[in-house]
């Protein structure tokens, strides 16, 4: 059963390690090892950039953006002049590319960001942004197969819908038997209460819209 504190990433009791510094519950650690050893056999090597992401970490990026310390970026991945912005459209252009604290799907230890570090360019960083996976892309190929091949082992995709607010991630991988589960068991007042209890920059504007942030961009289709 997983708790209020384990889905808002203040809690990793639910979590085994992967590998290195990452981690994810048992079954999703399983499938994604089963499903890292059938991509090796396909001629890739695929490994996590992100895995869990505790409350504070997703604290960080979050505030850091808000005050103009991190990058934001807009739909076609330019940045942001953010101090030109109200609080409420600094919130909505950062939850385009970046989850709440408390409300980031990689707290619950059902999600992956995905690379392939042999087809990464010498000398590139990894950006995990769209055109990297998209057709010309280094890992393009990667991303077709695992198209093809991810549900096999129970994974999908949470950010490729069209009609979603938030930006498209196609190397964004989610364990559904999981994170069906804690999708539906996180509600707004879970929302509600870490918004209340963290100092979470603006935080005001997020109370007062709570109902449209949780519609927009906690709720997602699967």
């Amino acid at each position: 059963m997983i708790t209020p504190l384990m889905l808002t990433g203040r809690s990793t009791d639910h979590l085994v390690t992967l590998s290195g510094q990452h981690r994810l519950q048992f079954n999703a650690t399983k499938a994604f090892l089963a499903l890292q050893q059938q991509a090796t056999k396909a001629g890739f090597k695929l490994m996590p950039a992100s895995s869990f992401r505790d409350f504070n970490r997703q604290l960080a990026i979050w505030n850091g953006k808000f005050e103009g310390t991190r990058p934001v970026l807009d739909a076609q991945s330019q940045p942001i002049d953010i101090h030109a912005l109200s609080d409420g459209e600094r919130c909505i252009a950062i939850l385009k590319w970046s989850a709440l604290p408390g409300a980031s799907r990689h707290h619950w230890g059902t999600e992956i960001d995905i690379y392939d570090p042999f087809r990464l360019p010498e000398g590139q960083s990894l950006q995990l942004e769209p055109w990297e996976y998209e057709d010309g892309g280094y890992f393009a190929e990667l991303n077709e197969w695992l198209t093809e091949n991810m549900s096999a082992y129970d994974f999908y995709r949470p950010f490729t819908h069209k009609e979603s607010d938030i930006a498209y991630e196609p190397w964004h991988i989610s364990y559904w038997p999981l994170s069906h589960e804690a999708s539906l068991a996180y509600t707004p007042d879970i929302l509600k209460s870490v918004l209340e209890e963290e100092n979470i920059y603006g935080k005001q504007w997020l109370l007062a819209n709570l109902d449209e942030i949780f519609a927009r961009y906690i709720v997602l289709p699967e």
